[in-house]
């Protein structure tokens, strides 16, 4: 007699808590920046737009942004720019320093500018700013360093191009040997300075942020790596 079929082993939750180590290849990932379709667009749409919104919950907690963020923040402070417009001015900014440094953009490096920018207004504009209410913020906090490693798990298996600070580390590195984490380092380092004394807000969410985004983006690439049904 045949033997009846096996039963695929059931997926734990802490298995797909577990970070993954590399970015997963999935259906949905493109052979080149430019190879667009409904799908891989979908995809990297909901993943730009989820990105803003974390972003947004971040700003909205009151309690510290992500270092780009308080840049962003700083200089709309100082510019009729709304945090949105200033976000999309400095990615703007930062493609543009990809001329001289021979890094070519694709499809999902442009959406990146727009889409991001405009999610993370929509959301200012959509969500209540937290005020004296510290387990709330940092609920916001939480809740949006989670979105965001959702969101940059979907667009970077796209493989539609890298974002333009994501473009600028990689290019950075190859011209100076510099490991990819410090390159990563000075840039936020940076960011996050300028924009504090412009007065963009640093606090215990920045901390939070900084913490807990490597491994929120790592599990969202893992959860992505399952659900995929990818080997």
């Amino acid at each position: 007699m045949d033997s009846a079929p096996s039963k695929k082993p059931r997926i734990g939750l802490i298995q797909y808590l577990t970070p993954h180590r590399s970015v997963p290849s999935v259906w949905w990932t493109a052979p080149s920046r430019w190879s667009i379709t409904p799908s891989r667009f979908l995809i990297l749409f909901c993943g730009l737009s989820l990105f803003g919104i974390g972003e947004g919950l971040l700003i909205q907690s009151q309690i510290g942004n992500s270092p780009w963020s308080v840049l962003a923040q700083g200089v709309s402070l100082h510019t009729p720019l709304s945090i949105g417009e200033s976000t999309f001015l400095i990615s703007s900014i930062v493609l543009l320093l990809w001329i001289p440094l021979h890094e070519k953009p694709g499809f999902g490096t442009i959406a990146n500018i727009f889409l991001i920018a405009g999610a993370l207004q929509l959301t200012l504009y959509l969500v209540p700013a937290i005020h004296r209410n510290l387990v709330v913020s940092i609920v916001y906090v939480l809740l949006g360093v989670g979105v965001i490693g959702i969101a940059s798990a979907l667009y970077i298996t796209t493989g539609l191009g890298p974002g333009p600070r994501d473009g600028l580390m990689t290019a950075l590195n190859k011209l100076t040997g510099i490991r990819v984490g410090r390159v990563r380092f000075g840039l936020e380092l940076c960011a996050l300075a300028v924009g504090y004394l412009l007065g963009g807000t640093a606090g215990i969410g920045t901390l939070i942020f900084a913490l807990g985004i490597g491994n929120s983006v790592a599990i969202g690439f893992t959860i992505l790596h399952r659900l995929a049904g990818t080997n």
